[in-house]
Protein backbone atom coordinates (compact mmCIF):
# COMPACT_ATOMS: atom_id res chain seq x y z
CA UNK A 1 0.00 0.00 0.00
CA UNK A 2 1.40 3.40 -0.96
CA UNK A 3 1.84 6.25 1.45
CA UNK A 4 -0.87 8.14 -0.43
CA UNK A 5 -3.32 5.30 0.24
CA UNK A 6 -2.16 5.08 3.86
CA UNK A 7 -2.74 8.78 4.45
CA UNK A 8 -6.54 8.53 4.33
CA UNK A 9 -8.99 5.68 4.58
CA UNK A 10 -11.88 5.55 2.09
CA UNK A 11 -14.12 6.75 4.94
CA UNK A 12 -11.74 9.68 5.61
CA UNK A 13 -11.85 10.56 1.92
CA UNK A 14 -15.64 10.61 1.95
CA UNK A 15 -15.62 12.89 5.01
CA UNK A 16 -13.26 15.26 3.19
CA UNK A 17 -15.44 15.23 0.06
CA UNK A 18 -18.43 16.03 2.28
CA UNK A 19 -16.47 18.90 3.88
CA UNK A 20 -15.81 20.26 0.39
CA UNK A 21 -19.48 19.94 -0.51
CA UNK A 22 -20.51 21.76 2.66
CA UNK A 23 -17.87 24.47 2.21
CA UNK A 24 -19.05 25.08 -1.36
CA UNK A 25 -22.76 24.98 -0.51
CA UNK A 26 -23.07 28.73 0.07
CA UNK A 27 -20.47 30.01 -2.38
CA UNK A 28 -19.66 30.06 -6.07
CA UNK A 29 -16.07 29.18 -5.12
CA UNK A 30 -14.45 25.83 -5.82
CA UNK A 31 -12.18 23.79 -3.53
CA UNK A 32 -10.12 20.78 -4.56
CA UNK A 33 -7.66 18.49 -2.78
CA UNK A 34 -4.85 16.79 -4.71
CA UNK A 35 -2.57 14.20 -3.11
CA UNK A 36 0.48 12.56 -4.62
CA UNK A 37 3.43 10.59 -3.34
CA UNK A 38 6.23 12.98 -4.29
CA UNK A 39 7.25 15.68 -6.69
CA UNK A 40 10.60 16.48 -8.26
CA UNK A 41 9.50 20.10 -8.57
CA UNK A 42 9.20 22.93 -6.07
CA UNK A 43 5.93 22.16 -4.22
CA UNK A 44 4.39 25.55 -5.06
CA UNK A 45 5.26 25.20 -8.76
CA UNK A 46 3.82 21.68 -8.80
CA UNK A 47 0.65 22.94 -7.07
CA UNK A 48 0.29 25.63 -9.77
CA UNK A 49 0.67 22.92 -12.46
CA UNK A 50 -1.98 20.74 -10.78
CA UNK A 51 -4.22 23.81 -10.43
CA UNK A 52 -4.04 24.22 -14.22
CA UNK A 53 -4.37 20.46 -14.94
CA UNK A 54 -7.55 20.33 -12.84
CA UNK A 55 -8.88 23.35 -14.77
CA UNK A 56 -9.20 25.31 -11.56
CA UNK A 57 -8.01 28.42 -13.39
CA UNK A 58 -11.13 28.24 -15.57
CA UNK A 59 -13.71 29.09 -12.90
CA UNK A 60 -15.83 32.08 -13.88
CA UNK A 61 -14.89 34.28 -10.91
CA UNK A 62 -11.29 33.01 -10.53
CA UNK A 63 -12.18 31.73 -7.06
CA UNK A 64 -10.74 28.23 -6.97
CA UNK A 65 -8.67 26.95 -4.03
CA UNK A 66 -6.38 23.91 -4.25
CA UNK A 67 -4.90 22.09 -1.29
CA UNK A 68 -1.93 20.16 -2.68
CA UNK A 69 0.00 17.51 -0.72
CA UNK A 70 3.21 15.67 -1.66
CA UNK A 71 3.12 12.97 1.03
CA UNK A 72 6.67 11.57 0.99
CA UNK A 73 8.13 15.07 0.72
CA UNK A 74 6.16 16.31 3.74
CA UNK A 75 5.10 19.29 1.63
CA UNK A 76 1.76 20.94 1.13
CA UNK A 77 0.58 24.11 -0.51
CA UNK A 78 -2.68 26.03 -0.45
CA UNK A 79 -3.10 27.72 -3.79
CA UNK A 80 -5.83 30.27 -4.50
CA UNK A 81 -6.76 31.77 -7.84
CA UNK A 82 -6.53 35.51 -8.49
CA UNK A 83 -10.13 36.30 -7.54
CA UNK A 84 -9.84 34.91 -4.01
CA UNK A 85 -6.22 36.04 -3.55
CA UNK A 86 -7.22 39.63 -4.37
CA UNK A 87 -9.75 39.81 -1.50
CA UNK A 88 -8.44 37.76 1.43
CA UNK A 89 -6.09 39.25 4.01
CA UNK A 90 -2.42 39.01 3.08
CA UNK A 91 -1.67 36.41 5.76
CA UNK A 92 -4.85 34.36 5.26
CA UNK A 93 -3.23 31.40 3.46
CA UNK A 94 -0.32 31.29 5.94
CA UNK A 95 -2.71 31.27 8.90
CA UNK A 96 -4.77 28.54 7.23
CA UNK A 97 -1.59 26.53 6.62
CA UNK A 98 -0.59 26.93 10.28
CA UNK A 99 -4.01 25.70 11.40
CA UNK A 100 -3.63 22.60 9.22
CA UNK A 101 -0.04 21.92 10.36
CA UNK A 102 -1.22 21.57 13.97
CA UNK A 103 -3.34 18.58 12.90
CA UNK A 104 -0.78 17.19 10.44
CA UNK A 105 1.92 17.10 13.13
CA UNK A 106 -0.26 14.77 15.22
CA UNK A 107 -0.92 12.54 12.20
CA UNK A 108 -4.52 13.71 11.85
CA UNK A 109 -4.43 14.45 8.12
CA UNK A 110 -8.18 14.16 7.69
CA UNK A 111 -8.91 16.85 10.28
CA UNK A 112 -6.12 19.07 8.98
CA UNK A 113 -7.62 18.95 5.50
CA UNK A 114 -11.14 19.52 6.81
CA UNK A 115 -9.92 22.51 8.86
CA UNK A 116 -8.30 24.04 5.77
CA UNK A 117 -11.33 23.33 3.58
CA UNK A 118 -13.70 24.83 6.15
CA UNK A 119 -11.60 27.96 6.57
CA UNK A 120 -11.27 28.46 2.80
CA UNK A 121 -15.01 27.89 2.41
CA UNK A 122 -15.80 30.58 4.98
CA UNK A 123 -13.74 33.12 3.05
CA UNK A 124 -15.21 32.05 -0.27
CA UNK A 125 -18.72 32.39 1.15
CA UNK A 126 -17.89 35.84 2.51
CA UNK A 127 -16.51 37.19 -0.76
CA UNK A 128 -18.25 34.98 -3.32
CA UNK A 129 -21.71 34.14 -1.92
CA UNK A 130 -23.84 31.65 -3.78
CA UNK A 131 -26.21 33.32 -6.21
CA UNK A 132 -29.09 32.03 -8.26
CA UNK A 133 -27.73 30.08 -11.19
CA UNK A 134 -24.38 29.19 -9.63
CA UNK A 135 -23.28 25.66 -10.47
CA UNK A 136 -20.62 23.36 -9.07
CA UNK A 137 -17.99 23.90 -11.77
CA UNK A 138 -15.49 21.26 -10.59
CA UNK A 139 -15.56 17.81 -9.01
CA UNK A 140 -15.36 17.58 -5.21
CA UNK A 141 -13.49 14.26 -5.36
CA UNK A 142 -9.90 14.08 -4.15
CA UNK A 143 -7.55 13.80 -7.11
CA UNK A 144 -4.40 11.73 -6.87
CA UNK A 145 -1.19 11.81 -8.81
Amino acid sequence: MSKVAELLTPENEQEIVEAIRMAEKNTSGEIRVHIEKTTSMDAYERARDVFHELKMDETELKNGVLIYLAVDDHQFVICGDQGINDVVQDDFWNRTRDLMVVQFKTGNFKQGLIDGITRAGEQLQSYFPWQEGDTNELSNEISKG
